[in-house]
């Protein structure tokens, strides 16, 4: 199996009044393609910062980052962000969609900035919400639907670009519990029937369990990789 990232000896600091600040010390991760894993630790950890670094959002301190097997240490601003638009699609606790644009438009949004024309961006909109089960809703606003929903839309547009990987920054966060069931299925119907790689960061361990493996971050390293269930435990 490919891996799809690859990260050696990651560190990220930053620089404040009170001086240096070292979030992250010395990270080792191999994810393979078609992985699901769980990130989780407390508040401060770094698995933020981690997040960001995974999206190219934010770059490294130091150390070897490779996506996709491109070394994201040897890319410029364009590249990168180019990397990010064609290989990653993220979802964010708070969906994020765009208030004024129906939800059909907000899918297609990724499609804007690869350059596809706007025929052909509606037509792959309109297929992957229907792959989210919200085909029907494609002219109304995000204000016209649930909370789910609108997670569900924003999953739609993770998925527009075809990603490989598909990041998730809290994305039950802002749900009740059946509903946040509902989108953890939804990923993992991604994961098993599409072949997708999801990295999911969660505070709830109920939803970490959805996932194969858990990574757990404490004082800016990795305490625990492996398994998300361990032997004797409960699901």
């Amino acid at each position: 199996m490919q891996n799809i990232i690859e990260i050696q000896n990651l560190t990220k600091n930053y620089h404040t009044e009170a001086g240096e600040v070292e979030v992250l010390k010395g990270i080792d991760i191999t994810i393979q393609s078609g992985e699901f894993v769980a990130i989780m630790g407390p508040s401060g950890s770094g698995k933020s910062t981690f997040m960001n670094i995974l999206g190219c959002l934010d770059k490294a301190s130091s150390g070897v980052y490779i996506l996709n097997g491109n070394d994201t240490n040897e890319l410029n601003k364009d590249a990168l962000a180019q990397l990010r638009n064609h290989v990653i699609g993220f979802v964010f606790q708070g969906f994020n969609l765009l208030a004024r644009k129906t939800l059909i438009d907000n899918v297609a949004l990724p499609l804007v900035y690869a350059g596809w024309d706007t025929k052909t961006r509606r037509a792959k909109a309109k297929e992957v919400l229907k792959s989210v089960g919200l085909e029907a809703f494609g002219a109304y606003f995000p204000s016209h639907i649930s909370g789910g929903q609108q997670q569900r839309v924003a999953i739609a547009r993770a998925l527009v670009n075809s990603p490989k990987l598909i990041l998730a920054d809290e994305p039950t966060g802002n749900l009740d519990t059946q509903t946040s069931q509902e989108i953890m299925q939804l990923f993992c119907d991604l994961n098993e029937k599409e072949g997708i790689t999801i990295v999911l960061v969660t505070h709830e361990r109920d939803v970490a369990n959805y996932a194969k493996r858990l990574i757990n971050f404490v004082d800016g390293k990795i305490q625990h990789d492996g398994p998300t269930h361990h032997e004797g435990e409960n699901a």
